[in-house]
């Protein structure tokens, strides 16, 4: 995708499609223009009031991700005018200009518009000015997004082709060329993890989760190593293991290493990220209803590819190691059973209960792993329970952490990338649910508190490192269509990883 930044002035840029961000407002008839970007005013102008009216008569109020069109007949350069909704914030933050840019474009991919220019920015100068435009430059891409391998038709007629921002009295070009490209890095490490988790699970393998990885971090300038099973052995990863024996593929370890301060004494962040390719539950088998979406259990590890991918496009001067470890949860003569007994790699022992709390195995022996290896602070994330979609719904994620400071810098990287957290409780009662009588610990602690039991279960792995888990089962997936974006795969926690990893270096 062609994109580009212009100080042209708006009215003069030939264009299929302007699109431009306009306010909400109680008292929208009257202050019509105040509620319009200085852009928007200026094309008003040149259009005899059109846009105003819109508002006055009530035919527009500029709700988030509303639209209106305007044919400009020849008044302004553009062959259409696009008016879309900024929500009722005085200044729309970053997350809504993300939001209204993908809704736009997505509403114009199917009218013949081919060149697009953005014009959604209400400031002109300034760092906040470049979140906007790395906002708009995200939205757009995250927006054009759709997973169609699989279809046989493609309608390359309806493709957008080129995109230009406006930013009109730009003091410091550089500095805007910098936000398209970060929102560029940003998009398209989203869309691949987006990609991924897409797949279907007779294509994404654990060994092709692992070619993939790999052929990314060769494109982009990455460390990879993939351990295989007698390596596993060796290091006594008895978790990944156990959930492994039940399925004829093989497991991989993933490890991709990004060296930003390659000199520093410091190992650097650890990310981790739950790789099931798919999950049947195991012997404790799930119910064939909307099982197909299980092939999205690997979404923690799309995150951590994705943003570790990311992260190497942003270039920032820290360490970061992605840890993934992926196998199928499948049922057969060979799986593992309620009752077994594992040994995970730092040696503590977990009493199996359920063999669909999978997840928390092939994650204790990656944290043990990080921990060895002397990584801080380790985060890392899962599609784990149904228990934060019930505490949480698909609105936000659950994080769950050992350090207080750790997890509020996750949020605001969050907060920054359009991503929600809400910090959970890790309070010491909680662990007497999953205490063992045979084990050190039991696989799950019952029904009750489920989501923070899980998390109980994952800080035995962690010794003294800052730890956060994020529990992303809610947002990872979304069941339905939306104006900006499509059925499936969010690519949920790329940002916020990568987001994270760019404010420390």
């Amino acid at each position: 995708m062609d994109i580009q930044l212009t100080t042209q002035a708006a009215q003069e840029i030939a264009c299929d499609a302007l699109v431009v961000g306009a306010s909400s407002s109680k008292e929208q008839q009257n202050a019509a223009e105040g509620l319009l970007s200085p852009t928007a005013g200026k094309l008003d102008k040149e259009l005899g009031g059109l846009l105003s009216a819109l508002y006055k008569e009530g035919e527009f109020k500029g709700k988030l991700g509303e639209i209106a069109t305007i044919h400009t007949m020849g008044k302004i350069a553009a062959k259409r005018l696009i008016l879309v909704g900024l929500g009722s914030e005085a200044t729309p933050g970053a997350d809504a200009i993300r939001r209204a840019s993908a809704t736009v474009i997505r509403h114009l991919e199917g009218t013949g518009a081919h060149t697009v220019t953005l014009a959604l920015n209400r400031i002109d100068s300034g760092a906040e000015a470049a979140h906007g435009i790395q906002a708009e430059v995200e939205g757009a891409l995250l927006g054009l997004y759709h997973f169609e391998q699989y279809k046989s038709k493609h309608n390359e007629q309806e493709k957008i082709t080129a995109i230009q921002i406006v930013l009109e009295q730009a003091e410091n070009p550089d500095l805007f060329k910098q936000a398209i490209e970060r929102g560029r890095v940003m998009a398209e490490a989203t869309n691949f993890a987006r990609d991924l988790i897409n797949e279907p699970p007779n294509v994404l393998t654990p060994t092709e989760l692992a070619n993939r990885a790999s052929s990314m971090a060769a494109r982009v300038g990455l460390e990879c190593e993939v351990l295989d099973r007698p390596r596993m052995e060796e290091l006594g990863m008895g978790g990944l293991l156990g959930v492994a024996q039940g399925s004829a593929e093989p497991p991989k370890f993933i490890i991709l290493r990004y060296r930003g301060a390659p000199q520093s004494a410091e190992h650097g962040i650890a990310l981790v990220g739950k790789g099931i390719t798919f999950d049947t539950g195991g012997i404790s088998l799930k119910p064939a209803d909307g099982m197909e979406k299980m092939k999205g259990d690997m979404g923690g590890a799309a995150a951590v590819i994705g943003a570790i991918q990311a992260i190497a496009g942003l270039k920032p001067a820290i360490n970061v190691t992605a840890l993934v470890p992926t196998t199928e949860n499948m049922p057969s003569g060979t799986a593992y059973r309620p009752g077994d007994i594992l040994r995970i790699m730092n040696g503590k022992t977990i009493e199996i209960v359920n063999t669909d709390a999978e997840g928390r195995l092939v994650l204790a022996d990656a944290l043990s792993y990080a921990v060895q290896k002397g990584l801080s602070p380790i985060i890392d994330v899962a599609t784990l329970t149904g228990g934060i979609v019930v505490a949480l719904g698909t609105t936000m994620a659950g994080l769950f952490t050992n350090n207080e400071e750790l997890g509020k810098e996750i949020i605001a990287a969050g907060e920054a990338a359009g991503e929600k957290f809400w910090a959970m409780p890790m309070d010491e009662e909680y662990g007497e649910q999953i205490k063992s009588d045979v084990a050190d610990i039991k696989q799950t602690g019952g029904r009750g508190a489920s989501a923070v039991t899980a998390a109980k279960i994952l800080e035995h792995f962690v010794g003294e490192a800052r730890w956060a888990h994020l529990d992303i089962a809610g947002t990872s997936f979304a069941d339905s269509k939306k104006p900006h974006q499509e059925r499936g795969a969010v690519g949920f926690a790329v940002r916020t990883l990568a987001e994270f990893a760019a404010g420390r270096g």
